[in-house]
């Protein structure tokens, strides 16, 4: 039998992927939620063809995305998951959710779960990019998206355990959709950082992220922010690549680490410095600079 879980994944045009992802749901969740960003391609009628419910609400972005999908689904299952769908849950972690689920003790609100991301083709094991653990799973109506342009993660009031179990993130589209995802990505994380620095951002405590990222999040604003633009990216990337045995991935292990480690991070450098620039040059308040420079409301 499924475990008692509801799983939500969030969708625009995705019927490349959501196929794959809700035949990996199949012996795990009792039920699926797919809510759709007005899709224009089969994304709609393929989760409705396999079994998911469908709700649609209009994008603003990813944390307020999901929030909105936990406070207009009605869940009734003891347990929440979130899923991209370009995701899929391997047969370990559905085997240890349908087995431990139901076995938790009344103090664990959230779980924790393997991320692999695989590029080119190739499962990325290094550069510090594997384990990374992520709150996947938590109590129903105990978990929350953080309120944030970027890099926003479920949190939890209470206690978080870990599953030593994988969900895998393969990607079918090319480079030039990645990389053209990753300069909308960058745009957000260049508004997020500004943000921070200008504590405008309500921050969500520590202790409520699962420990990884809590001591990920500290290290990006208390050291990495700090340093001068341009050089902290090339920095990251010779981390990565080299201390964190990067190289190890082969040539595809090599595109990823450059491009997500230092052309992603040089990018959201160059981007901070224009909104400073512009700012400062035309007097203008960030969130005027912002709506300016990408059409964002904040």
């Amino acid at each position: 039998m499924p475990a008692d879980l509801t799983v939500i994944i969030l969708t625009f045009n995705e019927e490349k992927h959501l196929g794959r992802c809700l035949q990996s749901l199949s012996s795990v969740a009792r039920r699926v939620v797919v809510v759709d960003c007005f899709s224009s391609d089969g994304t709609v009628a393929l989760a409705q063809a396999q079994g998911a419910e469908v709700m649609q609400h209009a994008w603003v972005n990813h944390s307020v995305q999901v929030n909105w999908a936990l406070d207009n689904v009605p869940i009734d299952t003891r347990w929440t998951m979130r899923l991209d769908a370009d995701e899929v849950v391997t047969p370990e972690l559905a085997a240890a959710l349908n087995s431990d689920l139901s076995g938790y003790p009344d103090s664990v609100m959230g779980l924790t779960v393997n991320r692999q991301i695989h590029f080119l083709g190739r499962w990325i094991r290094h550069g510090g990019i594997y384990p990374v653990r992520m709150l996947r799973v938590w109590r129903s109506g105990h978990g929350r998206c953080e309120n944030r342009w970027m890099d926003e993660h479920m949190v939890v009031q209470g206690e978080i355990a870990h599953v030593d179990a994988d969900i895998a993130d393969i990607n079918l589209n090319n480079v030039t959709w990645w990389t053209d995802k990753h300069n909308h990505y960058a745009s957000r994380e260049a508004v997020d950082l500004l943000m921070h620095r200008r504590q405008e951002v309500e921050e969500t405590a520590t202790a409520r992220l699962n420990f990884q990222a809590g001591m990920k999040r500290w290290l990006k604003l208390k050291v990495y922010a700090r340093l001068p633009l341009g050089l902290r990216a090339l920095l990251y990337f010779l981390y990565r690549y080299f201390l964190r045995l990067g190289f190890l991935d082969g040539w595809q292990g090599f595109a990823f680490h450059f491009l997500q480690g230092f052309w992603y991070r040089f990018l959201v450098d160059v981007k901070v410095h224009e909104l400073e620039t512009l700012m400062r040059m035309q007097g203008l308040t960030l969130e005027e600079a912002v709506w300016r420079e990408f059409g964002y409301e904040i």
